[in-house]
C-alpha cells in the first residue's frame, strides 16, 4: 500500500514562493497517479494539481502559471512549486495517490484517490 507524507508548508508573505514535497513510499505506474488537494479554512476540499505515470499534468485553474507539479522518480517524491502566493492560497495541503485526475476541472477525467498522507500548513501573509 502507498502511504504518503507532505511536507514543506510554512508563512510566506504575498509574492513568495514555496516548494512542497510528497514522499510516496510503495508508489508504481500501477497507482496512477499523485494529486495536490488543499483545504482552506471553513472551506471544502479542492484538487489543485495531479501528475499521472507518464508525466500528464492537470492544474486547477485558481493556480494554473503559478504553481508547478513535478515528479521525482529518484526521491520517491511528487512536488509542488509555487510562485506568486496570494492569502486566498492559504490552506492545508494535502498529496493524494489511488486516483486520476482532479474534480471539477473542464474536459477533465476525475477518479478518486484512495490514499492520503497528512497535510502541510501554507499561510500567506498579505
Amino acid at each position: 500500500e502507498v502511504q504518503l507524507q507532505a511536507s514543506g508548508g510554512g508563512s510566506v508573505q504575498a509574492g513568495g514562493s514555496l516548494r512542497l514535497s510528497c514522499v510516496a513510499s510503495g508508489f508504481s505506474r500501477g497507482d496512477d497517479a499523485i494529486a495536490w488537494f488543499r483545504q482552506a479554512p471553513g472551506k471544502e476540499r479542492e484538487g489543485i494539481a495531479c501528475i499521472d505515470p507518464t508525466g500528464r499534468t492537470i492544474y486547477a485553474d485558481t493556480v494554473k502559471g503559478r504553481f508547478t507539479i513535478i515528479h521525482d522518480n529518484a526521491k520517491n517524491t511528487v512536488d509542488l512549486q509555487m510562485n506568486s502566493l496570494q492569502p486566498e492560497d492559504t490552506a492545508v495541503y494535502y498529496c493524494a495517490a489511488g486516483g486520476y485526475g482532479l474534480p471539477r476541472v473542464k474536459g477533465g477525467v476525475y477518479v478518486q484517490y484512495k490514499s492520503w498522507g497528512q497535510g502541510t500548513l501554507v499561510t500567506v501573509s498579505s
